[in-house]
């Protein structure tokens, strides 16, 4: 800026870019160089379609071939399913959103989108849980193994997983209990238009890394 020449308020909130000119409580856009934002395109696309892929490779010979089929596995392809929606209901709307700095699909897909960010996250905790449970009798009580861990209690162990973990993540958003007693900050600090933010209070933060 060249000296004697000062810019009001007025011109410095007018050289800023919002997601949506036109509405009041409009985030502001980040501007990435075109080489940037083509950039985070292909690595972000990439590691969706990874995602996919590999977990495609994990899920089709489960499915497929019947000597597959034991009670281990079935805990691996409730796993490789959480893992294939995230890469496909998670990441590429994460990679559209980190790309363009705007969140241009609307207040409910928004939380459709972190609802199920949080479910498929903890489903994924969950799995790994139970997995844990089942290689520690397949190795530490291999007599019991057979006993204790059948088809049936692998399907109440998935019913478990899903049932947990959709209750998680679709109640903390949509009955707004991320933000129970902050209401007041987060609309005034946080919420605009044109941003998709999983905020969390202390008790939601909890909740989530305990499931």
């Amino acid at each position: 800026m060249e000296p004697g020449i000062s810019l009001s308020k007025a011109d410095i909130v007018e050289n800023i870019l919002l997601c949506f000119e036109s509405v009041n409580g409009s985030c502001k856009m980040s501007i990435f160089p075109p080489t940037i934002q083509v950039l985070l395109y292909l690595l972000l696309g990439s590691l969706s379609v990874l995602t996919v892929c590999g977990n495609l490779l994990v899920i089709i010979p489960i499915i497929h071939f019947k000597q597959l089929h034991t009670p281990t596995n079935y805990l691996i392809l409730s796993l490789a399913v959480s893992d294939l929606l995230l890469g496909v209901l998670v990441m590429l709307p994460r990679m559209v959103y980190s790309a363009e700095s705007c969140w241009y699909f609307g207040d409910l897909f928004c939380k459709i989108y972190t609802s199920t960010d949080v479910m498929l996250c903890t489903a994924s905790i969950l799995n790994l849980c139970f997995i844990s449970i089942d290689r520690y009798y397949a190795v530490c009580r291999p007599l019991l193994y057979r006993i204790k861990i059948t088809v049936q209690v692998v399907l109440i162990m998935m019913l478990v997983t899903w049932t947990v973990s959709a209750g998680v993540g679709f109640s903390m958003i949509f009955l707004e209990l991320n933000i129970w007693g902050m209401e007041d900050f987060y609309n005034k600090n946080v919420a605009c238009e044109g941003g998709c933010i999983l905020f969390q209070n202390k008790v939601s933060s909890i909740v989530a890394s305990d499931a």
